[in-house]
């Protein structure tokens, strides 16, 4: 086992990380930016270390910097966590030159999947079915119109690189390709240092079903059953549940083996998601792999009573995936809401400045998953999400029941979340019978912020 491991992320995922450090008896090393000096991942580290100012190419992006810092704690490990350089093979493989573990799949593997063009053509070899879509990425614009008049509108342009929604376009004729195109390209560029694109065919209204996927090091992969992110907006994920209300036994073990072909047909390691867009018939379409730890994990740890971060920790330091992995099955239910400091009623504007008033809901079957406290000082220069909520049931609807009561406890003041919002969603009929697809928040934004007052 490693005895210290730097944390390359920020956040609530860098003190998750942390936590998980300390029931390993790993010491932990955070990095931070300047405004982040009083987030809780900083107080809570054995050790931490300022990499630079604000601005993410100038600190959390800038591999030269963590990795000096890494070797002045002298650490055996990084974690990515994800987003900044969670998917990014070159830093990975700069972490294996220097004798440091990268805490994630290998190099080649994010290469080969975590590059979405890649993955594509890694999962169609692997008899994976996925959407029409460009045979590689787009050069210029003219070829993005070609390829669109071929498959026909609506298309999706996305960046082979990164995730969160960034770098993603929906096209319904050229004029919005066009503007899409050069839109989506400066975004990947900026969020992720790629701006290579590709585009797909986008099918409207689907479910948005994702696979969590583990390997360990001597060619063991497992899945660990799916999550329903369908509830978006502007392709960010505001909801999630465990297990989807759309699966059944048999497109479970359909999926769940189309997903283990693939992470082995590419000898992956560590933890993983496969992303699926699937109709209202049970015909699903590989989107994306996602090589790193999602956001979303605390809803499959909750069901399959596994802790995903301390198996990512464990396998890194080659230990084979353990039984009560391997053998995990689910156990009730699952929602997540991940809490934005962002206004609803201003069209979801971010809403950084001081908390004034910080009270968490508990009780049985909530957890917190969050950096923010009293006094915090939320900066402007990340993303928007301050927390995460999970309820975990006995059934569906008695989570739904759990969230709305946690929710309606939740006590931010100072800034403006979007708590009542997802209050609105655990109220709403077509949600409580699990009728939504990825088109469902906008639609009910097309009538109206709603809200429970």
């Amino acid at each position: 086992m490693f005895k210290k491991i730097l944390i390359a992320n920020r956040g609530e995922i860098a003190l998750r990380i942390i936590r998980a450090c300390k029931e390993l008896g790993v010491q932990s090393v955070a990095i931070y930016s300047e405004p982040d000096i009083h987030s809780l991942h900083v107080q809570l580290a054995d050790e931490a270390i300022c990499i630079g100012p604000a601005a993410s190419s100038d600190s959390y992006l800038k591999i030269d910097r963590i990795i000096s810092a890494a070797e002045i704690a002298d650490v055996d490990a990084i974690h990515p966590g994800y987003g900044f350089l969670a998917e990014n093979a070159h830093f990975a493989d700069v972490c294996d030159s220097c004798n440091i573990k990268f805490i994630g799949p290998t190099a080649q593997a994010i290469r080969m999947m975590g590059d979405k063009n890649s993955a594509r053509d890694c999962a169609r070899a692997s008899g994976v079915p996925i959407s029409p879509g460009s045979d590689g990425i787009i050069a210029d614009e003219a070829e993005a119109l070609r390829v669109a008049r071929k498959i026909g509108y609506p298309v999706m342009i996305k960046a082979v690189a990164g995730g969160g929604g960034r770098g993603m376009r929906i096209a319904s004729n050229e004029g919005s390709l066009v503007q899409g195109y050069h839109a989506a390209r400066m975004e990947a560029e900026k969020a992720f240092g790629n701006g290579a694109v590709y585009i797909e065919k986008f099918i409207v209204n689907p479910h948005h079903i994702e696979f969590q996927v583990f390997g360990d090091q001597h060619g063991r992969v497992v899945h660990l059953g799916e999550r329903d992110c369908s509830l978006q907006r502007r392709n960010q994920k505001i909801v999630e549940e465990c297990p989807s209300p759309l699966m059944t036994p048999e497109l479970r073990k359909k999926m769940g083996d189309a997903s283990i072909k693939l992470c082995e047909s590419v000898g992956y390691q560590n933890a993983g998601t496969i992303e699926y867009l699937v109709d209202d018939a049970g015909n699903f379409y590989f989107m994306e792999m996602n090589t790193r730890i999602q956001v979303e994990h605390p809803i499959t740890e909750e069901v399959y009573g596994c802790d995903l971060v301390k198996h990512q920790i464990q396998i890194a330091a080659g230990e084979h995936l353990s039984d009560h992995v391997i053998n995990a099955q689910p156990r009730g239910h699952a929602i997540e809401c991940r809490i934005n400091a962002e206004d609803p009623e201003k069209n979801f504007q971010p809403c950084p400045g001081n908390i004034d008033l910080y009270y968490a809901p508990g009780g049985r079957g909530i957890r917190i998953d969050s950096h923010a406290y009293a006094g915090y000082p939320i900066p402007p220069n990340y993303d928007s999400m301050i927390a995460k909520v999970i309820a975990t049931a006995s059934n569906r609807t008695a989570c739904i029941n759990r969230m709305s009561r946690a929710l309606g406890e939740y006590m931010i003041t100072g800034i403006k979340t979007t708590i009542p919002f997802q209050q609105a969603i655990m109220q709403n009929s077509d949600f409580r019978r699990g009728a939504y697809h990825t088109g469902f928040v906008e639609s009910l934004l097309l009538k109206g912020v709603p809200t429970v007052r």
